[in-house]
């Protein structure tokens, strides 16, 4: 069970995030949802114990995660909204890296990566370097990296990035094979249509603060709204669209 409670992040006197709260059991899909700028990646990187909270606390299985804060990430999957990998290796010399740091013994690790190579077609990318892959390659790498040590949190910030729609959904269906094995899934993104069909509850946040949090179904019956994406709108859209749209015509031809 993960939980966040009242969890807060202040820069400096600004606040990015305030009280959030949500209770994960196991084989929930969360998805997150907010505009830029709403908090959404500072909450995402609290999770992961990429940064501290300023208050609140994260707790897993009951215990404050803040007491053993590395026991806590060999528990946890990330796939991060930026790639950052290391250009000079192959996908298979990145992928051993990150396994021996997990501590996966040699064989475990050798036969997970030769069938994350096979299943995501990155075998024609063995021997080349990761800085000649193209940018859906390296987000295939970086889901096989967050998936080689069998965790128990998938925490995946804008996974679908770069991907192809074959890729897509094969993800989609993967969310949804981990959800069946009791694995938590925090599923950050823009792309409505994804989180609409993973998810099993969704958090919206707008301006440090959380909108709405309820299942997809429940909240577009309590706003009586045809999608998610309807009320994502409603929820934190403030300027006219369509408006804007006119606009920006009409700048392009001035």
């Amino acid at each position: 069970m993960l939980e966040l409670r009242e969890l807060t992040r202040f820069y400096g006197v600004l606040p990015a995030i305030r009280d959030v709260n949500a209770s994960l059991r196991a084989g929930d899909v969360l998805g997150l949802l907010g505009p830029n700028g709403s908090g959404k990646s500072t909450t995402v990187k609290m999770l992961v114990g990429l940064l501290q909270p300023t208050s609140g606390e994260i707790l897993c299985d009951g215990v404050n995660v803040e007491g053993d804060i590395t026991a806590f990430k060999t528990r946890i999957g990330y796939v991060p909204e930026e790639a950052h990998l290391y250009s000079f290796f192959t996908p298979p010399e990145y992928l051993e890296f990150v396994g021996r740091l997990r501590g996966l013994d040699e064989t475990t690790l050798a036969r997970r990566i030769d069938e994350f190579l096979r299943l995501f077609n990155l075998d024609s990318a063995r021997y080349q370097p990761i800085t000649a892959c193209s940018k859906g390659m390296r987000q295939k790498v970086l889901i096989s990296a967050a998936l080689l040590h069998d965790p128990d949190i998938l925490v995946l910030d804008e996974p679908c990035s770069g991907l192809d729609v074959p890729s897509t959904l094969a993800l989609r269906e993967l969310i949804h094979r981990l959800s069946a094995l009791g694995k938590i899934v925090v599923y950050s993104s823009h792309v409505m249509d994804m989180v609409e069909k993973v998810s099993t509850r969704v958090l919206i946040v707008h301006r440090g603060r959380v909108v709405a949090d309820n299942s997809v179904s429940a909240l577009r019956d309590m706003l009586s709204l045809p999608s998610l994406e309807a009320v994502f709108a409603e929820l934190t859209v403030e300027e006219d669209v369509a408006a804007t749209a006119d606009q920006l015509v009409a700048a392009m031809r001035a």
